[in-house]
């Protein structure tokens, strides 16, 4: 899955209890979403993986009290997640043939079978034993209440049970029938031939006897309010009577940025996927530096070929542990008004959006105590009532309590909405010369936000975005105007020069408050001007010292502030790895050598060669792509290639039965042996176990069937082969590149190991063009003299090789790829090179070019535009986003 935001909230009640939530988006066609009343004689699928010890007791143990021996005594409620299991079970929801058998669906999350099956009907009658076990040894109980994950109920009439299970195997699942609806209006379970349980439901639907309780609201002390200060790090310089104006401003600048509530934590959001899917309409990281944390998350609406969409959804959070401490209700409203001037901020509406909250509390052993969630949750209602926009859902857990210590009253904030791709804004500044503008929050006399003047101000702002009359937009948080002018600063290293209007505001947590940035002067007095960008790397701030009246400029340097507010975290979540990385980069004489630095051909002769080629050839290349146990990219590759023109075949390779492996075989030997075009997806197979990456798709190449078909189709049939990450880390495990042939390993031999920083990284590199040998630089937006900007995703994508081999196979035209800096030139350092790859080296080829292997996600860019290019997917990275080699590996058969 797409992740768009990652952010870990701080304060001391989460030293015990840490918060951890999520939230996702999912898309359906409207007309394959079913709604059905399960009825007698229905029958009741359990599809995925098996049953085990773990998850037991966790839906109750989420909320009971722990302690400092809860680690080993209770480590069995916790649930254990299957990536690779779940992968498979949403290829297996996007059919839609599957889609509409199924009349009822749940998920096995807290009190597993008990409630996944029995939410589903009225009446059932359940069969434990027939529920697919881990291992032997559970008993009637563990099974009816195991968490254990990546499993699914579904409701089937009896004439569609043998489809499901046959459209499971096909996706490499296991599918039993373990339960039937019934119409005794009982929940019964069985057990080696004994009923254990047997259950009137209308006694269940009572939910227990009725339950009653107080709750206290204690009025918040309004000079207390963390509404009307800066942070407490930062008010404490401000205080300081010791300082100079000067001193004081900049201290107190520097300070903001380097507050928990404020700070980086790009180390932390690299570590997600943010561009699978080929979907992504905004990075996390925005700016050519990615280095303004965006306000949320933006990804166009999964859709299957034939179909494209520039529909977008948008989703964004709030919630401030300062402001819901002081007062429960006022964080509530703050959470929903930061949540919403987010998807403003992003050009969404916010009267279109709708919410779903979270909320996470102490253990409600007071009248006091009850009366936190009491507080929010009028607090939450009233912001809705406000704004006309309905929390849909959400969860709670009164867990929040561990010894004495206690989580700060919580109740976050999602909103979502959809938006045209086009429209969406990002944070960072755009250009220098614009024009800064703040759209001002009022708050009451008694500190709840005016909606109404929220409301104007999002009117006006989502129409002048839409009229294309501003840059960037970006919303005021906990840091002020001054965290947020920062952070539009990073980006794109343009710096601002803000006048005094802003000054008694710099530091001020004016939630709801939206800074814009506009290439003209804007016809308004709602809105505050508060100064400009410049092309200087400067934050400049106009001041008036209260001391002599005087007004005079601070100058921060953007390095300055950015290093303020990087520092804070880089030990926790490095997002880089040091200066030892650069040693394995640069091969023997610690030098980058002069065969890697270059770019080993002429851009004008290789179009020209190109260009003899019939584009208008009804050339249709046939691409098969094996989805093997953990490829997760194969939906973006067959995109990609059928833009380009191609048919593609996905074949999925199933494991699950040793009848099931020998037909995977058979078929994916056939399907090589009719296709042009072998490509292998990026994707984590088999979960990269055991000991490294690509192993499994190895061992399949390396299978003889496999292996004389892969052989003959680039020694003989003319064909080609391509493999993006997972799928390079095969190649290069079996030899086909650098080799062209699949070999035995040897010490020799090159290799993909992990990146230097020891972690995933999910970046946009930069890379060039460095040989165009092969077929698959066919294409003019491949034959580049600049860079191209590329996805990067993965933890084990740092080639090793040798000085000798290196220097070869730049000779040979064989390195394809190489990672730069922004000059264009072959990349020492991260983040330029982002996993620390010998010489630079992003892509290889075999010798004779048909066989490619690279790390980069060319097809996550992929669109409908000139060449292939979008204007909408990744559009806060400025640069050439478009890498078409799917389009020149089609080209090449219309020679």
């Amino acid at each position: 899955l797409t992740t768009g935001q990652v952010a870990e909230i701080y304060h001391p009640g989460f030293e015990a209890k840490r918060m951890e939530l999520g939230a996702v988006i999912a898309a359906s066609p409207a007309d394959i979403v079913m709604r059905e009343t399960p009825e007698a004689g229905d029958v009741i699928v359990l599809v995925g993986g098996g049953t085990g010890r773990d998850g037991i007791g966790g839906a109750t143990g989420s909320s009971k009290v722990h302690n400092t021996k809860s680690v080993s005594t209770a480590a069995a409620e916790v649930q254990k997640g299957n990536a690779v299991e779940e992968r498979k079970i949403q290829r297996l929801f996007r059919n839609p043939e599957v889609s509409k058998m199924i009349r009822r669906c749940n998920d096995f999350g807290a009190g597993g079978v008990a409630v996944a099956v029995g939410e589903l009907a009225p009446g059932l009658e359940i069969n434990l034993d027939a529920v697919p076990k881990k291992y032997e040894g559970l008993n009637g109980t563990e099974l009816a209440i195991s968490e254990s994950q990546e499993r699914m109920a579904l409701v089937v009439r009896k004439t569609d049970v043998e489809k499901i299970i046959q459209a499971a195997s096909n996706e490499n699942l296991n599918a039993t029938v373990i339960a039937e609806v019934t119409d005794t209006n009982r929940l019964v379970m069985k057990w080696r031939g004994k009923t254990i349980v047997d259950i009137e439901r209308s006694f269940l639907d009572t939910a227990g006897a009725s339950r009653s309780t107080k709750a206290l609201i204690e009025s918040p002390v309004r000079v207390n309010s963390p509404l009307c200060k800066p942070l407490d790090s930062v008010e404490k310089i401000l205080k300081d009577e010791n300082l100079c104006a000067e001193e004081k401003l900049k201290s107190a600048w520097l300070t903001n940025l380097n507050d928990l509530a404020c700070c980086s934590q790009k180390g932390l959001s690299e570590r997600f996927d943010g561009s699978i899917g080929a979907a992504t309409v905004i990075f996390p990281m925005g700016g050519k530096n990615q280095s303004t944390p965006e306000s949320g998350c933006a990804a166009k609406i999964p859709v299957q070929m034939p179909y494209e969409t520039d529909t977008s959804s948008l989703m964004t959070f709030g919630y401030d542990p300062r402001v819901s401490s002081w007062s429960p209700w006022h964080g509530a409203q703050i959470a929903v008004l930061s949540s919403l001037a987010k998807i403003t901020a992003m050009g969404g509406n916010p009267e279109s959006s709708r919410l779903t909250f979270q909320e996470y509390f102490e253990r409600t052993s007071s009248d006091k105590a009850w009366g936190k969630p009491t507080a929010a949750l009028l607090g939450a209602l009233e912001a809705q009532k406000a704004m006309g926009t309905a929390s849909i859902g959400g969860k709670d857990s009164m867990s929040g309590t561990f010894e004495d210590l206690s989580v700060p009253p919580t109740l976050v904030s999602f909103a979502v909405t959809t938006e045209n791709a086009n429209n969406i804004q990002s944070g960072e500044f755009k250009k220098a010369g614009s024009y800064i503008y703040a759209a001002l929050q009022p708050y009451t006399e008694n500190l709840a936000p005016d909606f109404d003047v929220f409301k104007a101000n999002a009117s006006a702002i989502y129409n002048l975005n839409k009229e294309g009359k501003i840059l960037s937009m970006y919303t005021v948080g906990a840091g002020g105007i001054a965290e947020a002018v920062s952070k539009m600063s990073f980006g794109n290293g343009i710096g601002c020069k803000l006048n005094t209007n802003a000054q008694e505001l710099l530091f001020i947590p004016q939630y709801g408050t939206i800074l814009l940035e506009t290439s003209e002067k804007l016809d308004t007095k709602q809105w505050l001007y508060i100064g400009d960008t410049i092309a200087e790397k400067e934050i400049r701030v106009d001041y008036v010292d209260s001391k002599t009246s005087s007004t005079n400029t601070l100058v921060i340097s953007i390095e300055e502030a950015q290093c303020s507010w990087e520092n804070k975290l880089e030990k926790v979540f490095p997002s880089v790895s040091g200066k030892d990385a650069v040693k394995a980069v640069l091969g023997k004489n610690n030098e980058m050598p002069e065969f890697a630095k270059n770019q080993h051909f002429s851009v004008a002769e290789k179009r020209s060669e190109i260009s003899s080629f019939n584009t208008t050839s009804s050339a249709k290349p046939k691409v098969v792509l094996p989805v093997f146990p953990g490829t997760n990219c194969e939906f973006d590759m067959s995109r990609a290639f059928n833009l380009a023109g191609a048919e593609t075949k996905i074949v999925v390779f199933r494991n699950h039965t040793k009848e099931a492996l020998s037909e995977s075989l058979e078929s994916l030997e056939k399907e090589i042996s009719t296709s042009q075009i072998l490509a292998l997806s990026g994707g984590f197979s088999a979960g990269d176990e055991p000991d490294g990456s690509g192993k499994f798709i190895a061992n399949v190449l390396r299978e003889n069937r496999i292996a004389d078909s892969v052989m003959n189709l680039i020694k003989n049939r003319d064909g080609l082969v391509l493999g993006i990450c997972n799928g390079f880390q095969a190649l290069i495990k079996v030899g086909l590149v650098p080799y062209g042939e699949i070999r035995t390993v040897t010490e020799d031999m090159p290799t993909l190991t992990f990146n230097t920083i020891g972690r995933h990284i999910s970046r946009v590199a930069r890379t060039r063009l460095t040989a165009a040998t092969s077929p698959w630089a066919f294409h003019s937006s491949v034959l580049q003299e600049g860079t191209h900007l590329v996805p990067i995703s993965h933890g084990e994508g740092r080639i090793i090789i040798s000085d000798e081999l290196a220097k070869e196979l730049f000779a040979k035209g064989q390195v394809f790829t190489q990672y730069t800096d922004f000059d264009g030139n072959p990349a020492i350092q991260e983040p330029d090179n982002p996993n620390g790859s010998a010489f630079a080296i992003e892509g290889l080829t075999s010798p004779d070019g048909r066989v490619l292997g690279k790390m980069g996600h060319s097809e996550r860019t992929v669109g409908m535009g000139k060449d292939g290019s979008s204007d909408t997917l990744i559009k806060n990275i400025d640069g050439n986003r478009c890498q078409n080699i799917f389009a020149a590996g089609v080209n090449y058969f219309k020679k």
